[in-house]
């Protein structure tokens, strides 16, 4: 005959569900099942923390509104982890950002732009004649992208 399992958690623990619990100490969140510990991460392992909280909401074991109002976690932020989840899976809240690239100043545009600059031209002048704003010039000289002509 099945037992019913009865809510018992430590002590300084704080209840996500009926079944459900969490703990913070020594640097380590602990999640408990019960009195059973059923996973654990670094406090500062959001990678960690965003894929054991939506294969929670993955499983049933807990509903998006129970994590986002326990953790303080806004409700858009969860379902965003949990379509993460069920796209692209566990990996992929392990996996890096990928770097962000310009999409305005292209090899070409940039090897136009620096010849433009070579010839003395203000910049201004350069972005109305690309077609990007000047500002876009000024970020890829003071990243490096572009050499401005010294006086």
């Amino acid at each position: 005959m099945p037992q019913i399992q009865l809510p018992i958690f430590p002590a300084a623990s704080t209840a996500i569900t009926n079944e459900l619990a969490f703990e913070q100490r020594d640097g380590q969140v602990c999640y408990f099942n019960g009195h059973l510990p059923v996973f654990t991460h670094a406090v500062d392992d959001t990678a960690s923390f965003r894929f054991f909280t939506s294969q929670l909401i993955a499983n049933g074991t807990a509903s998006q509104s129970q994590i986002s109002r326990v953790f303080g976690v806004p409700l858009i932020t969860v379902k965003r982890n949990c379509k993460k989840l069920r796209e692209h899976g566990a990996a992929a809240f392990y996996r890096p950002a990928p770097p962000v690239t310009g999409h305005k100043l292209t090899p070409e545009l940039i090897a136009r732009a620096q010849a433009l600059l070579d010839e003395g031209r203000p910049v201004p002048a350069i972005g109305k004649e690309l077609g990007v704003r000047p500002n876009t010039i000024h970020k890829a000289i003071s990243h490096g992208r572009l050499k401005k002509k010294s006086r």
